[in-house]
């Protein structure tokens, strides 16, 4: 089978890496991709907003699956398009995908189908702002209704701070603020069926010891030692199924990667968002552990057929990823950099340890940073201690010059393991 996936950052060299490995993939093709993509697919160039264009690839290439990565393609329409040119896809319609494209909408599908989840508040005027932080006080949980390539979200006890971010916003959902640990539980589904993967938890802010700005994501990790063993079973029966099926009641059935941001609050389980495609950092551990070949549970879910494979087969071992960033980020990141070392990390530390490319571009014989989050490291390991003790040593091998990374990925976890 031939394989189309439309992306250029970690989590689609994840989803390339994982395919390269199946035996079911005759030719990987991805585009536009990255600079660490093409040592495993053939890079193809397209506009990826372009549901017309990725059909015409798709076609032209003899594809028997596209894999649609990113958020903004999905949410405009490009799954649709490649299905309505008869080829397979994997991620659900633009208008399924409101489900991470909207806010306000999640929160209705959650109200609907009796989904746990902060109460919130859906405010378009200053006054509406004004009454909904005083509602709930601080910390203050401001998001913004659409798309923010991860950036959208402010959780700040300064009143000021949080009315500025909201007062940008056109929409905005201001909700209340959920206590304790936070995990991602990946799910997917043909609409009907639901198979969900194995949990992760991810690391939001910018610094070590959880400070500094929100980001789209410095790192993860899985499995999760202190989580219950009944998690997926009762985030299945209270949050994915129930979702799918609202969905679908709705006429609007959702196909692909279910995404749901999970508190674990004192009050039970809780909602904090949901997205359309695999989460980056989270796919880059989850990916590491899954031995069941990807492609055929894709192609199960964009023909509609889950309902006929085996339960999903895992790795006994532990992963972690940390993401080597720009300079400044999440601000404006500094760009162009060359980067050193990832010819040392593939020779040294392979194939326990290994580079994921999130922003980078080729010049000539150079990679060079090209975003904000530039790298994804990604090791595994009999546990959390080993699979940590790998992606450091390969993260010091690589150079960049002003590049950051937070040095405490999964340490809590893994010392109470």
């Amino acid at each position: 089978m031939k394989v189309l996936v439309i992306g250029g950052g970690a989590r689609e060299h994840a989803l390339c890496r994982s395919l390269s490995l199946d035996p079911d993939v005759t030719a990987l093709y991805c585009a536009p991709g990255n600079a660490g993509i093409a040592e495993v697919a053939e890079l193809r160039p397209v506009d990826a907003l372009d549901g017309a264009a990725v059909a015409r690839l798709a076609t032209e290439l003899g594809a028997g699956l596209v894999v649609v990565g990113p958020e903004a393609p999905l949410v405009a329409g490009v799954a649709d398009a490649v299905r309505a040119a008869g080829i397979p896809c994997f991620g659900p319609s633009g208008e399924a995908a409101r489900l991470e494209g909207s806010k306000a909408f999640a929160k209705d599908v959650m109200a609907a189908a009796n989904v746990p989840t902060a109460r919130s508040y859906v405010c378009t005027t200053p006054e509406e702002i004004d009454t909904a932080l005083d509602a709930f006080g601080a910390p203050y949980v401001v998001k913004d209704d659409g798309l923010a390539a991860g950036k959208g979200v402010v959780v700040t006890n300064d009143l000021e701070e949080a009315r500025a971010h909201a007062l940008a916003c056109d929409n905005v959902v201001i909700e209340e603020f959920l206590d304790g640990s936070e995990v991602s539980l990946f799910a997917i589904t043909d609409g009907v069926t639901v198979l969900p993967l194995t949990p992760a938890q991810d690391f939001k802010r910018a610094r070590d010891g959880d400070e500094g700005p929100n980001t789209g994501g410095m790192g993860a990790y899985s499995p999760l030692p202190w989580a219950d063993p009944k998690l997926v079973d009762e985030v299945m029966q209270s949050v994915l199924q129930p979702t799918v099926d609202e969905l679908r009641r709705r006429g609007t059935p959702f196909s692909g990667l279910l995404y749901a941001g999970l508190a674990i609050t004192s009050r039970g389980v809780r909602v904090i968002e949901f997205n359309a495609r695999f989460g980056d950092p989270e796919t880059q551990v989850v990916l590491a552990r899954l031995k069941t070949p990807l492609a055929r549970i894709l192609l199960g879910s964009a023909n509609g057929t889950l309902d006929t494979e085996p339960p999903l087969n895992w790795r006994d071992d532990a992963a972690v990823t940390v993401v080597i960033a720009s300079h400044n980020y999440p601000g404006t990141p500094r760009t162009g950099d060359p980067i050193e070392g990832l010819d040392a990390v593939a020779a040294e530390d392979a194939p326990d340890a290994y580079v994921l490319h999130a922003g980078t571009r080729q010049d000539g014989d150079a990679v060079l940073s090209a975003g904000g989050r530039v790298l994804s490291v990604t090791a595994t390991g009999t546990d959390l201690t080993q699979a940590r003790e790998r992606a450091y040593a390969a993260v010091a091998r690589i150079r960049l010059d002003g590049s950051q990374h937070r040095t405490d990925i999964a340490q809590k976890a893994a010392s109470e393991a």
